[in-house]
């Protein structure tokens, strides 16, 4: 615009010799725009911020507009016709633009979805390529699911308005020209959600689905089951629900309430409907998410004894009640615990046999996925050492140990599932007297037991707790609501599935775990899987080679962006100061400080004051002042406070460090 006023003013106002000068400097204006507009538009575009990372991904020259006609063209197979529509509702919500899907070829199309007629082998079943050119967009693959992948990473190559659900104004709906090959590394990318602790809503389950698709996770496990809860409708045993889905509502540290009076109402929980599971099962297979049911049995099964005693190996187990949080086992001793109620199936019993052939056949019906989890962790056993069943059953099978007796159940267990046309998996204790002979292992203790049962020919997948367990904190305990381990983001990015030495064949993938005793809503959900899922979801997608903390902690930053707009909340605790405490050789406290991602600066005081950019800056070790109570900090990135301030107790970090704790003298 201020090009063409100097040519008028010029034109208007001024003499000849004089106009010559002020085209010549109106032409000096135009160049100078010109190549700023060029400059200005080649560097506004970040570098890709894809997560999980592609196998490859090229930048190329230009850009593409999305038209405000937008057309999808798609094979007259209707094959992806799914995978169009869940895209033109996000394309139609966020930018208003008209969309439509077209099964004739169209030369004006903006997106092209290929399904191959000839199989890329290259990129397999869930594989893509992506071509953006400033023309068009096309997405091929083998199968919809790699059009359904192909088709985030181009929402992710939109700006970041795109997430949003409601029509977005001002934004110029663009995407880089790349050129993109990609596949998993993996099959099993999974995302396990505990809806026995807390129940969760048809309508929030399917928010979880939303969330994780958009990082190419394909599997939810539900636990189902647990003695907080049984979740799931049972026709033939309805007590599991009309009496083993309630319990009394507690909030503050889960497994320190005391026990509920006996008037208190049992009213806070609640169950899904075999038509809400229907319903949950045709919404995950519409987004290719499989969904893994877990029962877990014959431990954390107190909901299940609840609702029918005669399960149970233990008199007067018709007087237990479903969990509410109070403590019903001794972890004092290490594991498996010492429970201090009866939560176990009877494994000398064989009603629990009968009960458990109902179960798994409604189970099996319901979801068409092809293994049923069946838990077997943390299973107590000092019930069925009273038990005068369980030692007539060992004597009759020959059993010499408790771990034999919950092999003797397994396997029994087994052949339950894989009558109902199912694959049997459990946790890594089903390792434990001897393993089932085709069972899946799902390794949480570590990799050990993963490692074990691969070895031995079984399928495994890894969820070990120190890498992949998204309950536990993600900053210092002094900050964060308090659980048992800290697992930092930069931690659950350095997992790897395939250990040393084991073959690679039969690790079929992993999952993070999210286990709900600490978490009562869905917005503290949500702040406990992201961005660790990130993490995880590119230590399954993405090649082991292509992973790079640095890059991935920066793609972080942008996808925080994406879930502003998306109300999706997200924990910020990598930005957050990390405390390392040690004592001196003169006993004397010695504090470092570090971060987990590069270029931040820490602030701290030790005065009680709240530090900002004008106190002292961290930059060796710390003595502390004498008599000093608190440590205070916080971080800085360019001037600007970015993680939060953390107030650490100079006691908590004689503790940590070893050394006694600091008494302060009482004022004469």
């Amino acid at each position: 615009m201020a090009l063409f006023t100097t040519f008028i003013f010029c034109f208007d106002h001024l003499s000849q010799t004089d106009n010559l000068f002020c085209m010549r400097k109106a032409i000096l204006i135009f160049l100078i725009q010109f190549f700023g507009v060029f400059v200005f538009a080649q560097s506004i575009d970040p570098q890709l911020s894809i997560i999980p990372e592609p196998v490859t991904a090229t930048v190329n020259p230009g850009h593409f507009v999305l038209p405000p006609n937008i057309i999808i063209e798609i094979d007259e197979s209707k094959d992806a016709s799914g995978v169009a529509a869940l895209l033109s509702a996000q394309l139609i919500a966020s930018t208003g633009f008209k969309v439509s899907v077209v099964t004739k070829t169209n030369p004006s199309a903006t997106v092209r979805f290929v399904l191959n007629k000839n199989e890329d082998k290259a990129i397999g079943e869930e594989g893509y390529t992506m071509s953006v050119t400033q023309k068009n967009i096309v997405i091929k693959a083998n199968r919809p699911a790699g059009l359904f992948y192909g088709s985030q990473t181009l929402l992710q190559l939109l700006p970041k308005e795109i997430e949003s659900k409601s029509l977005a104004k001002n934004v110029v709906w663009r995407t880089p020209c790349v050129s993109i090959t990609d596949y998993p590394r993996f099959g099993w990318r999974g995302l396990m959600f505990d809806v026995s602790r807390h129940f969760f809503t048809k309508q929030q389950v399917k928010d979880f689905i939303d969330e994780m698709v958009k990082y190419k996770y394909n599997l939810l496990h539900m636990h189902l089951t647990d003695d907080e809860g049984w979740r799931i409708e049972i026709k033939s045993l309805p007590k599991l629900t009309s009496v083993g889905a309630w319990n009394v509502k507690r909030v503050g540290y889960f497994g320190t309430f005391a026990l509920p009076a006996a008037g208190e109402p049992r009213d806070y929980g609640g169950f899904y409907t075999q038509d809400d599971i229907r319903e949950l099962v045709q919404y995950a297979k519409e987004r290719f998410v499989n969904i893994l049911p877990e029962v877990d049995v014959p431990g954390h099964s107190l909901a299940a004894v609840v609702s029918y005693p005669e399960l149970s190996c233990t008199p007067g187990a018709e007087n237990y009640k479903v969990r509410s949080g109070e403590e019903i086992m001794d972890w004092s001793h290490g594991a498996p615990p010492i429970a201090l109620e009866d939560n176990t199936l009877c494994p000398a019993n064989e009603k629990v046999y009968e009960f458990l052939d109902k179960v798994m056949t409604e189970v099996a019906q319901l979801f068409p996925f092809g293994y049923i989890h069946v838990g077997g962790d943390e299973c107590p056993k000092n019930f069925w050492e009273k038990s005068d069943a369980i030692k007539a059953l060992m004597q009759k099978e020959g059993l010499k140990t408790m771990e034999e007796v919950q092999s003797y159940f397994e396997k029994r267990l087994e052949k339950i599932v894989e009558s109902k046309g199912k694959k049997f998996m459990g946790w890594d204790e089903i390792l434990e007297g001897g393993l089932a002979p085709g069972a899946l292992v799902m390794s949480w203790r570590g990799m050990k037991g993963g490692i074990e049962a691969a070895k031995m020919g079984h399928e495994v997948v890894m969820t070990p707790t120190n890498f992949v367990y998204l309950d536990y904190m993600q900053s210092d305990g002094i900050i964060e609501p308090h659980v048992y381990a800290t697992l930092r983001l930069r931690t659950a990015y350095q997992f790897e599935p395939v250990p040393d030495g084991v073959d690679a064949k039969f690790i079929k993938g992993g999952q993070g775990n999210l286990w709900s005793e600490q978490v009562y809503n869905t917005r503290h959900l949500q702040y406990m899987v992201w961005p660790r899922s990130l993490a995880l979801a590119e230590c399954l997608w993405s090649p082991k080679e292509k992973k790079d903390w640095n890059k991935f902690a920066k793609k972080t930053e942008t996808n925080f962006d994406r879930m502003d707009i998306q109300q999706v909340k997200y924990s910020r605790a990598l930005f957050d100061p990390i405390f390392t405490a040690k004592k001196d050789a003169n006993d004397s406290l010695q504090i470092e400080l570090s971060t987990e991602v590069e270029g931040l600066d820490i602030y701290y005081s030790f005065d009680n004051s709240h530090p900002d950019n004008f106190y002292p800056k961290y930059s060796t070790t710390l003595s502390v002042p004498k008599e000093s109570v608190m440590l205070k900090v916080i971080t800085y990135r360019d001037g600007k406070p970015i993680g939060r301030q953390i107030d650490m107790p100079i006691n908590e970090l004689r503790k940590r460090a070893g050394l006694k704790l600091y008494i302060t003298p009482k004022p004469e």
